[in-house]
C-alpha cells in the first residue's frame, strides 16, 4: 500500500507541475495588461457598456472596486435566492430559503467559501444555481485572482501608486482563464457520465422495491468551476462522493487537479512577473513539501485505522468509514488534504469519519491560512504574507534592514503583514469562543466530548478561511449559526485585502535596489526552510492549544490512554 500511495502522489504531482508551467506562462501576460491578439476591441465594448473606466487604480481605487463588484454580488444573490420561488428554472416548485440562510448562502459564495447549510437537491432550483451561485462562482474566483495580480504588480513595479485596473482584470480573469478553463472541464465531465440537464427530478423504484427520486440538474457545468475556482459548493449534499459529479477514478483524479492548476501556476506566473523565476519556485516548493507531508500522514493515520475495529471482529483496522469503495483509503485522503489545503472544500468523503489524526490534519491546513497552495489568487497572496514575516525575522538575526526582491520592508509593511495574520485566527478562536458559550451555539451541536468541540472547531476554521468543508454533526441552519459563520465568512474574505493592498500599494511606490553582499537569498533549501518554520510555528502557536481539546484527546482515546 506504501508504494501505491507513493505512485499517486508522484503521479498527482507531476501532472500538476506539467499543467501548471504553461498556464501560469500565459497568465503572466494578464498580470503585465498585455490584451490577448484580436481581443482588445471586444474588451473596450464591455467597458462601454458597463461604464468602467480603463484607467490605473491606486490601492484604495482597486480595493473599492473589488468591494464594490462583491458587496453588488451579495445583494443580488440574496434576493435571487430569498424569491426562488417566483424566480423560473424551478420544476420542482422550491420555495425560497428563509432570510438567515438567504444571506448566509449569499456571504458563502461571493467569498469563495461555499459554506452550505443546506440539501441542494431540496433547497435550491436550477435558475438559482446559474444564475446566483454559478455566477459568484466565476466572480469569487476572479476576485482573488484579480488581488494577488495587484500585489504582484505591487512587488514587480517601482516609484508609482498605481496597481492596474480592477475592472480590466476582473473581465479578462473570467473571459480568457476561468471560463475557457471550465468549458474544457465541463466537457470532459460529461463525456465520463457527469450529468447536466433541467429536467425534473426522476421517480423509479429499485431492486428492492422501493421507489427512489433521482435529482437532477446542470451538474458538469456547476461541477466544472466549482473546483477550478476552488469554491467546492455542489448541487448534492454529499459533494463530489455523488456519482452524477465524480462517476470514476478518472473524474476524481482529474477533480483532484483542478483544484490545485491554478494555485500552482500563480507560482509560476509570480516568478515571471518580478522577473526571477526562482522566486516562484521557491513559493512551490515550500507549498509542495507541506502538502506532501500532509497528504502522508492522512493516508498513514486512514490505513493504520482504529484498533478498536479488530478488538470488535472485523477483518481489517482501516478505516473505511464514510468513503466510497470506488474511490478507496489513498484517493479519498489525497482528496481530503488537496480541498482542505486549497479554499475548495469540495469532498468525496465525510471527515467527520476520518480518524482524530486523519481529521485533524485537514483542520490544521485550514487553520495555516490556506496559504499550502490555497485557493485561487488567495493562497499566493497568503504565502506572501508568510514570506515578508520570514524576511523579517531572518533580517533580525542577522542584523539587517529586512529586503524582499530588491526593496526594503519597512514598518508599515511589517504591521499590515502582522494584521493580515492574525485576522482569521482570530476570526476562528473567538468565533470557536462563542460558539461554545453560549446557549444558541451549544443547541446546535450534536455530539458530546472533544468529538463535538472539534466539530465547532472544524466550522469557524471552515467558514473564516473561505474553505466550506465540515465536519458535520451540528445543526447549521438556525438564525445563529448561520450568522456568525456568515460574519465569519464575510470578515475573513474582505478584512485581509485592506492590509494586502496597502502593503502592494507602499511597494510599489518603492525603488528597487541592487542586491548587496549581505543580502539574505531569497530562493534555495535554506530560504523555502524558513517559510515552512514561519507556516508551521504560527500555526503551531495558534491552535495547538484549541486541537489539544478536541482531536488531540479523540486520538489519545482511541489508543487507549
Amino acid at each position: 500500500m506504501a508504494a501505491e500511495a507513493f505512485l499517486l502522489l508522484a503521479c498527482y504531482m507531476a501532472v500538476l507541475l506539467v499543467l501548471a508551467k504553461p498556464l501560469g506562462d500565459y497568465m503572466t501576460g494578464l498580470v503585465q495588461d498585455r490584451a490577448l491578439p484580436g481581443t482588445r476591441g471586444f474588451e473596450n465594448l464591455i467597458y462601454r457598456v458597463c461604464g468602467a473606466s480603463s484607467d490605473e487604480m491606486n490601492w484604495r481605487q482597486y480595493l473599492f472596486a473589488i468591494l464594490f463588484v462583491n458587496g453588488t454580488g451579495i445583494v443580488f444573490l440574496f434576493l435571487v435566492l430569498f424569491f426562488q420561488g417566483a424566480l423560473p428554472l424551478n420544476p420542482q416548485n422550491l420555495p425560497g430559503l428563509s432570510w438567515h440562510l438567504a444571506l448566509n448562502t449569499a456571504i458563502s459564495f461571493v467569498t469563495n467559501t461555499n459554506w452550505q447549510a443546506y440539501a441542494g437537491e431540496s433547497s435550491i432550483s436550477y435558475f438559482s444555481e446559474m444564475v446566483g451561485l454559478a455566477v459568484q462562482n466565476f466572480l469569487s474566483a476572479a476576485t482573488g485572482m484579480a488581488i494577488v495580480f495587484a500585489l504582484m504588480r505591487g512587488f514587480a513595479r517601482h516609484t508609482t501608486d498605481k496597481l492596474g485596473n480592477a475592472w480590466r482584470d476582473l473581465t479578462r480573469i473570467t473571459l480568457f482563464v476561468l471560463l475557457p478553463l471550465s468549458l474544457i472541464m465541463a466537457l470532459f465531465l460529461v463525456s465520463q457520465g457527469v450529468i447536466q440537464n433541467f429536467s425534473p427530478y426522476v421517480t423509479l423504484t429499485t431492486l428492492e422495491g422501493v421507489q427512489q427520486m433521482l435529482p437532477m440538474g446542470p451538474v458538469a457545468s456547476q461541477e466544472a468551476i466549482k473546483m477550478l475556482g476552488t469554491n467546492g459548493g455542489g448541487l448534492f449534499n454529499v459533494n463530489s462522493a455523488h456519482p452524477f459529479e465524480n462517476p470514476t477514478s478518472l473524474t476524481n483524479f482529474i477533480q483532484m487537479l483542478s483544484i490545485f492548476i491554478i494555485p500552482a501556476a500563480l507560482c509560476f506566473t509570480f516568478g515571471n512577473v518580478v522577473r526571477d523565476r526562482r522566486q516562484g519556485h521557491t513559493l512551490l516548493w515550500a507549498m509542495s513539501i507541506i502538502f506532501l507531508v500532509a497528504a502522508a500522514v492522512v493516508m498513514w493515520a486512514e490505513l493504520s485505522g482504529n484498533p478498536h475495529f479488530t478488538a470488535l471482529g472485523a477483518d481489517s483496522a482501516i478505516n473505511m468509514e464514510g468513503k466510497e469503495s470506488r474511490f478507496g483509503i489513498l484517493n479519498s485522503s489525497l482528496f481530503a488534504v488537496i480541498t482542505t489545503a486549497a479554499s475548495c472544500g469540495a469532498v468525496n468523503a465525510m471527515h467527520d469519519s476520518f480518524t482524530a489524526l486523519g481529521g485533524m490534519i485537514p483542520m490544521w491546513l485550514m487553520q495555516l491560512g490556506e496559504v499550502v497552495f490555497g485557493g485561487v489568487g488567495a493562497g499566493l497572496y497568503g504565502m506572501l504574507m508568510n514570506v515578508l514575516l520570514a524576511v523579517f525575522i531572518a533580517g533580525l538575526m542577522i542584523g539587517r534592514t529586512p529586503e524582499y526582491l530588491g526593496k526594503k520592508i519597512g514598518v508599515q509593511e511589517m504591521k499590515m503583514a502582522a494584521i493580515y495574520i492574525l485576522i482569521t485566527p482570530s476570526l476562528v478562536l473567538l468565533g470557536t469562543a462563542l460558539m461554545m458559550m453560549t446557549e444558541a451555539g451549544r443547541a446546535g451541536i450534536f455530539n458530546p466530548g472533544p468529538h463535538g468541540f472539534s466539530e465547532v472547531l472544524y466550522a469557524v476554521s471552515s467558514a473564516a478561511n473561505n474553505n466550506g468543508s465540515a465536519f458535520g454533526g451540528v445543526s447549521a441552519n438556525t438564525p445563529f449559526w448561520n450568522l456568525l459563520l456568515g460574519s465569519a465568512m464575510l470578515f475573513g474574505r474582505f478584512l485581509p485585502f485592506i492590509p494586502l493592498m496597502m502593503i502592494a500599494g507602499s511597494l510599489a511606490e518603492r525603488k528597487i535596489q541592487p542586491a548587496s553582499p549581505g543580502t539574505l537569498p531569497t530562493q534555495g533549501p535554506l530560504f523555502v526552510s524558513l517559510i515552512i518554520g514561519v507556516v508551521l510555528l504560527v500555526g503551531a502557536l495558534t491552535f495547538i492549544p484549541a486541537l489539544a481539546l478536541g482531536p488531540v484527546i479523540e486520538h489519545l482515546q482511541m489508543l487507549g490512554h
